[in-house]
C-alpha cells in the first residue's frame, strides 16, 4: 500500500521553523495499531492521518509517536495546508471531523485560520514538584486539559530549563504550559508533555485553546498576538469568541513523497 506523505512546517513561514507534522492521506481507515507505528516511525511530535468523507470534509486523527491524542493545532493547520496546496485549490473552507468535534479551517488572506473549542482554566493547586521541574516559581497556576503556569515576564520563559524527569512526575494533567506577558506581543508561551513523548513542542495551537481564554480576560481584548518560544518559534494569530477561540497562522511545505506499507 502506498500512502501520499507531506511534512510541513506550521505557524512559520520559512522551513526550519515553527512546528514539523507528518500528514498522511488515506482512502480508509487501517488498524491503529498501524497508524501508531506510522507515528513512531515519523517521530515528529504529531502526525495527522485524513480519510475523505466529502467535498471538503475529512475525518482527522492525530498520534503523537507515542499515542493517540484529543486534539492537535499545528498538525491541523499542516493538514489545511496540504489539502488546500495539493489536492483541492478551488476549496475556500475545510471541516475536520475529530475526537474534538467538527474542526473547521478557512483561508485568511495569507493565513490559515482554524476555528477550535475554547478550554478556559480554571485555579489550581499542585504538587511543589511542578515548580522544582520548572525551575521558578509561577503566580499561578491554573487547569484545562494542561496545567497553565502563568510566570512574571517573557525572560522566565525564554530561559526556562525543565527537569523533564521531575516534569514526568507531575500526572495531573496531559502536559504544563508556561505563559507570560509578551515584550514585543500580547503573550507568549512553551509548552512541555514528556509523559506522551514529548519533552517540549516547538508550536501548540491545542495550547492556544487554553491561552488565548486567559490572555483574553486579563488584557481585556479579543485580537491577540503571541509566540512560542521554542528554539524553533512560531508566531500565531488568535481571537477569542466566547466558547470558540480562533487560531491562524501560516504553513511551508519542507517534504513531499510515498509511504510504502
Amino acid at each position: 500500500m502506498k500512502i501520499p506523505f507531506y511534512q510541513v512546517d506550521a505557524f512559520t513561514s520559512k522551513v526550519f521553523g515553527g512546528n514539523p507534522a507528518a500528514v498522511c492521506l488515506l482512502e480508509s481507515w487501517p488498524a491503529d495499531e498501524a497508524l501508531q507505528n506510522i507515528a513512531a516511525e515519523n517521530n515528529l511530535s504529531e502526525t495527522a492521518f485524513l480519510v475523505p468523507r466529502s467535498k471538503g470534509q475529512y475525518d482527522l486523527r492525530w498520534f503523537t509517536p507515542a499515542v493517540e491524542i484529543d486534539l492537535c493545532g499545528h498538525a491541523t493547520l499542516a493538514s489545511a495546508f496540504v489539502l488546500f496546496s495539493f489536492v483541492d485549490s478551488a476549496l475556500s473552507s475545510i471541516d475536520f471531523m475529530t475526537a474534538s468535534g467538527l474542526l473547521s479551517v478557512a483561508r485568511r488572506g495569507e493565513l490559515l485560520s482554524m476555528d477550535f473549542p475554547a478550554r478556559r482554566p480554571e485555579p489550581t493547586e499542585t504538587s511543589p514538584i511542578l515548580s522544582q521541574a520548572l525551575g521558578a516559581e509561577p503566580l499561578e497556576v491554573l487547569k484545562s486539559r494542561d496545567l497553565l503556569a502563568v510566570f512574571k515576564d517573557e525572560s522566565i520563559i525564554r530561559s526556562m530549563r525543565p527537569d523533564f524527569d521531575k516534569l514526568k512526575q507531575v500526572k495531573d494533567a496531559f502536559a504544563v504550559i508556561v505563559t507570560a506577558r509578551g515584550d514585543t506581543s500580547d503573550f507568549v508561551s512553551r509548552f512541555f508533555a514528556p509523559n506522551v513523548g514529548i519533552p517540549e513542542d516547538p508550536v501548540t495551537g491545542s495550547a492556544h485553546c487554553t491561552l488565548i481564554p486567559y490572555w483574553a480576560d486579563r488584557l481585556r481584548k479579543d485580537r491577540l498576538h503571541a509566540f512560542q518560544l521554542s528554539k524553533r518559534g512560531g508566531e500565531l494569530f488568535c481571537e477569542n469568541a466566547g466558547d470558540r477561540v480562533r487560531i491562524s497562522g501560516n504553513a511551508v511545505l519542507y517534504a513531499r513523497g510515498e509511504l510504502y506499507l
